[in-house]
């Protein structure tokens, strides 16, 4: 397989390599964190 040149998100989110897929897995993690984050700390309707 030849080497693609990968730059910007492509080289940190590359499905490819186990380091790849392991950011993605975070970015996931950190995203459903957020959206956890947020609904919990939102103002509550009377």
């Amino acid at each position: 397989m030849a080497e693609e040149k990968l730059t910007g998100l492509g080289k940190i989110f590359n499905g490819n390599t186990t380091a790849g897929r392991a950011n993605v897995g975070k970015a996931t993690y950190a995203v459903i964190g957020l959206i956890i984050a947020y609904n919990m700390m939102k103002p509550k309707k009377k």
